[in-house]
């Protein structure tokens, strides 16, 4: 496959249930054989959108020691700013080239799951910086609890199978800043070759070149949306989940051409995760014998933990 192919989630939306078919067949397919699509039709306004990146261009432009007030490893990078070159891919020691804040879940005090979750920070020079934000995010969730959905019904499971895991899920919205590059990176690229670590990754900004994709033959493919289309991944937690039949796949953000190093890219995903107790045991239905169980038992919060570790934002 040299591009990823284009879904519109009207079709599942509708009361056609040969419309609905299509989606789930056609996206099943994808996510079985390149892992990626690009969806039309999500929950997403434009003028969201617009005001959405209009807020995060003007945080990342404040001045350093006022971002860094936002900065709190102690969880993790899991709530706040994240500065540049603090993360880096599994198995490598270079930094990104990227800057970044997160957003996480938001559920009343009375949830099982609040004591569990940071706060999330609230920006002061900024005041619809976090109204924004939280709109954005829980419009993202929204749709990916749909594509789940469409997924369940490929994988042959009730079509409501991942709902409770999603809807309260530790899922993270990462505006990222590509700053311009200033001098010859050694080794660093804006973000190296990595699979995500979540059920789904849902993403804002891949309009211009810079994303690529990795086909099963090794060859990378540019990863291009049109303006009114997201970028929809498979993450390691469903492929693991599936026993690998929806895969998770190798992508990276290369730098640009030398002449563009002037240029920031600025791009937005939506790491859509369970809830901490989801297992994340291979499905039976996914195991036969031709597909061997491949992966061990495990938890998606100690799975998260694990990786956090692996991407150097948990210090052990």
């Amino acid at each position: 496959m040299q591009n990823i192919p284009s879904v519109d989630l009207r079709d599942f939306l509708s009361n056609d249930s040969g419309r609905k078919d299509k989606f789930v067949s056609e996206i099943g397919s994808a996510f079985e054989d390149i892992g990626f699509v690009a969806l039309k039709g999500h929950f997403l306004n434009q003028q969201l959108v617009t005001e959405l990146y209009n807020e995060i261009k003007q945080f990342f432009n404040l001045p350093l020691e006022n971002k860094k007030k936002y900065e709190f490893p102690e969880n993790g990078g899991q709530r706040g700013y994240v500065s540049f070159g603090k993360e880096h891919a599994k198995g490598r020691k270079e930094g990104d080239l990227k800057e970044f804040w997160h957003f996480g879940q938001y559920v009343d005090q009375n949830s099982k799951y609040a004591a569990e979750y940071p706060e999330n920070i609230v920006v002061e020079e900024l005041p619809r910086f976090n109204t924004v934000g939280k709109e954005a995010y829980q419009m993202l969730e929204k749709t990916g609890i749909y594509v789940l959905r469409a997924l369940a019904l490929h994988l042959g499971l009730n079509e409501f199978y991942f709902d409770n895991y999603a809807k309260e899920g530790n899922s993270i919205l990462r505006p990222i800043h590509y700053p311009p590059i200033t001098s010859e990176p050694e080794n660093a690229i804006r973000a190296a070759a990595h699979g995500d670590i979540n059920l789904i990754t849902l993403l804002m900004g891949a309009q211009g070149k810079g994303l690529q994709v990795q086909n099963h033959n090794g060859d990378w493919i540019d990863a291009i949306a049109d303006d009114d289309e997201l970028v929809i991944n498979v993450g390691d937690m469903l492929s693991r989940h599936t026993n690998n039949k929806l895969k998770s796949t190798i992508h990276q953000v290369v730098n640009p051409p030398r002449e563009l190093w002037g240029t920031s890219r600025f791009s937005i995903p939506f790491f859509m995760h369970p809830v901490s107790d989801m297992s994340l045991n291979c499905l039976e239905n996914c195991i036969d014998e031709n597909n061997p169980k491949l992966y061990e038992d495990i938890t998606a919060g100690d799975f998260l933990y694990e990786r956090l570790v692996d991407l150097g934002l948990i210090k052990k």
